[in-house]
């Protein structure tokens, strides 16, 4: 069709949109490929809704291949030469394209796990749209870094289920806010009986099932070859279509070996009359004429993590029942016996089951017929492309709310999975090599009692066996460390030897706190609250001897929390005995330009102005409430810089006077920052500190000096701290605890 005819021919939609110079990023026709097709399909119809503006493709090409391309394609990425990658995104920045469209599927792109297309998009200066057709589930280090690398370098990100957005929250800190869902495109078919397109197709006598698609071993189509004798004794009529080539990538390795396998099975188990392979790459009319003759569409694939198919869209596009093994995709469209059945993986049994249950219940596939043809008209080409040009078109001109890659959804599920793998029954491991326990290091009872605030802290949330279980186990141990004088061991060897005299001040403190939080709680059974009642009553004695100024803020802690439960004269004056600690050496050290308790400023510094504010929060003497709000102001503004936290390092604290070091930094700070904001906010009632609290969250998150997210969402771990070339991958106990301690109180504030 001449332009001048698709102009006139041209209907505006419902309302007008203006339409960028779209570029498209992906393999292309005439290459045989999933994408390729998806990508020409997407570009075809976008441009129908103006001819006038073309879009244009930069097509990836793989090693030795060469195609005759149409003349959309302007440029060209040989997949395995980084520097073309680079070289394209400067075409694009010299060219009058206004937004790019990458589709994304791991295979296409250069490099360790398509790393090279980070090349392109760090470089590119114009706005981009990235679609994921692949988007795994507990993902490798390696693909989760690449994948929120290029998150944060594109605008948006388009999936094309639900399941898609959920995985890319929790696995990948992705907010969900940057993610649009976008249907898998179908062309639009009326839903016609099944009897003339088998007519023309020779198969007016059977019963048609069929698969369709590239052919390599993955697909799991032998299983539906061994359900085949099952399902002709009973309906000798049927015959299962395997339409489609060998995929190219498969050919070059292995031949045509699959398919000859499967032709030898369907031999041996005397089907092989029942089934006909197809080996051609069809048209979309050749390939819509089998899916109309096909009564039920099957896909036996074996990969649980697909997250699309274009073929099972199709499928469900054409109205077609179908039965399919239960990876992402099918689930999210299928729905169980909406629009189809579900069965097991590898499992032709319940496959032969499926196919003769529906044949036997024509009423039961006919609704879920309905069912499919309805969601496919969702899925049309015309609807999704519209729903693409409104996104790009938003995008490129800056009318889409820009959402920060990873910040704005913090809530991220609360995993005790790493506590759990740390701990033992003997208690938590102190240090992890990598995310696995390192038990040579043994056990500590500073570990083991912040251990148990998380614990106690999750089950006031949840009331779940995990926690009540981590409960026991820390308690316990922090029992056997308790020295008969009320003081505590602090290190214990794997062997349970002790490896010291005594622990220090901050070992105490910890434990008070813990004891202090476990015996408050409104969930947990009496006679856990006894074994901690004797372990606190024990130390109580103890408490007037502490002088190191973190062991008293943690003290101070603890019995904020046991006054609550068990007020006294005499805890009261404990508490004020402790706070005029931490007053007196604020005083002695504080200055106009320092509102510091100290000449230094080390670790866990937040600890001391909450001291303060918890004594403030039981005495309400108002000096308490002063020196805390003002030694927290002072560590806030040197901490918490343009809306960015950044700690303390811990190379050389930060002198008085000196240079304020960058790195290392530590989780614990932001627990102790948050924990201490929190007080801020519950005593003032000023909302800027819940939000700064938040603000300090995010460093987990990776709005952190190097852009790295702190938090590991598949092993629910921690990483070690902020080094200068990046996270220490080590997941120890004290990180991993720092960060579920900062979750669960953030919880209140979203």
């Amino acid at each position: 069709m001449k332009l001048a005819e698709q102009v006139k021919h041209f209907m505006p939609s419902e309302y007008s949109i203006y339409k960028p110079r779209i570029c498209f990023v992906a393999t292309y026709i005439p290459k045989e490929c999933g994408i390729a097709t998806f990508t020409n399909d997407l570009l075809t119809h976008i441009d129908k809704h103006n001819p006038l503006i073309p879009s244009s493709v930069i097509a990836l090409n793989g090693k030795n291949e060469t195609y005759n391309y149409p003349k959309e394609v302007k440029k060209i990425i040989r997949m395995e030469i980084k520097d073309d990658y680079k070289k394209a995104a400067e075409f694009v920045n010299n060219s009058d394209i206004e937004v790019i469209s990458v589709q994304h599927e791991f295979g296409i792109f250069g490099g360790d796990m398509g790393e090279y297309i980070l090349d392109f998009l760090e470089n590119l200066k114009k706005p981009v749209v990235i679609t994921f057709h692949t988007v795994l589930p507990n993902p490798s280090f390696k693909v989760r870094e690449i994948v929120r690398k290029i998150a944060y370098n594109c605008d948006s990100i388009v999936v094309m289920t639900k399941i898609g957005r959920d995985i890319l929250k929790e696995y990948y800190g992705i907010t969900p806010r940057k993610v649009e869902i976008i249907h898998h495109g179908v062309p639009f078919v009326y839903l016609r009986p099944t009897e003339f397109a088998k007519k023309r197709l020779g198969l007016e006598k059977n019963i048609v099932l069929s698969t369709f698609g590239l052919l390599s071993r993955g697909k799991g189509l032998e299983y539906v070859i061994y359900a085949l004798p099952s399902i002709v004794r009973d309906y000798p009529e049927v015959v299962y279509l395997i339409i489609g080539q060998t995929h190219p990538n498969v050919k070059k390795q292995e031949g045509e070996s699959y398919r000859e396998f499967l032709k030898n099975e369907a031999e041996r188990l005397g089907v092989a009359e029942n089934v006909k392979f197809v080996n051609k790459f069809l048209s979309l009319e050749e390939l819509l004429e089998y899916l109309e003759a096909t009564d039920i569409y099957i896909t036996p694939y074996l990969n649980p993590n697909q997250i699309t198919s274009g073929t099972l869209s199709y499928a469900v596009g054409c109205g077609k029942v179908v039965i399919s093994t239960p990876y992402l995709y099918a689930k999210d469209i299928i729905e169980e016996k909406r629009r189809g059945m579900l069965v097991k993986f590898r499992d032709p049994i319940e496959i032969a089951d499926a196919v003769i249950y529906l044949l036997d219940n024509p009423e039961v596939k006919k609704q879920m017929e309905r069912e499919a043809y309805s969601l496919g008209q969702k899925m049309t080409w015309e609807q999704v492309s519209w729903e693409y040009l409104k996104l790009l078109s938003q995008v490129s001109q800056g009318r889409k709310e820009k959402a920060s890659t990873f910040f704005e959804d913090r809530l991220l599920p609360i995993k005790l999975s790493h506590l759990v793998t740390l701990t033992d029954d003997v208690g938590i491991i102190q240090h992890a090599t990598f995310s696995m326990a390192n038990r040579k290091t043994g056990y500590t009872t500073d570990d083991n009692a912040r251990a148990l605030v998380v614990a106690v802290k999750h089950y006031n949330l949840s009331q779940d066996e995990t926690s009540l279980r981590l409960i026991n186990t820390y308690l316990s141990f922090i029992y056997y460390m308790q020295k008969s004088n009320g003081k505590f061991h602090n290190f214990l060897g794997y062997e349970r030897n002790f490896l010291d005299n005594e622990g220090g001040d901050d070992c105490f403190g910890r434990v008070i706190w813990a004891m202090g939080l476990l015996l408050s709680s409104d969930f947990i059974h009496e006679n856990i609250k006894g074994a901690a009642s004797h372990i606190f009553l024990t130390s109580l004695p103890q408490i007037e001897n502490i002088f190191s100024l973190r062991g008293i803020a943690l003290c101070l802690q603890g019995l904020n929390y046991y006054s609550k439960v068990e007020p006294s004269e005499k805890t009261i004056s404990l508490i004020e005995k402790l706070a005029d600690r931490l007053v007196e050496a604020y005083k002695v050290t504080a200055g106009n330009d320092w509102k510091w308790f100290e000449n230094i400023i080390t670790y866990a510094n937040a600890k001391l102005p909450l001291g303060l504010l918890l004594a403030y929060d039981i005495t309400k003497k108002n000096e308490y409430l002063e020196i805390g709000l003002e030694s927290l102001e002072f560590i806030k503004n040197i901490t918490i810089i343009d809306n960015r936290f950044i700690p303390i390092g811990n190379k050389k604290w930060y002198i008085r006077g000196g240079k304020r070091p960058y790195y290392d930094q530590q989780p614990i700070e932001a627990s102790c920052m948050i924990e201490a904001l929190k007080a801020g906010m519950k005593v003032t009632g000023e909302k800027e500190y819940g939000e700064n609290a938040l603000i300090v969250f995010d460093w987990y998150l990776g709005r952190n000096t190097k852009g790295e997210m702190m938090y590991d969402p598949v092993t629910g771990g921690c990483f070690d701290g902020l080094t200068p070339k990046g996270a220490n991958r080590n997941q120890g106990a004290e990180s991993t605890i720092s960060y579920l301690l900062s979750r669960l109180e953030i919880e209140v504030l979203l």
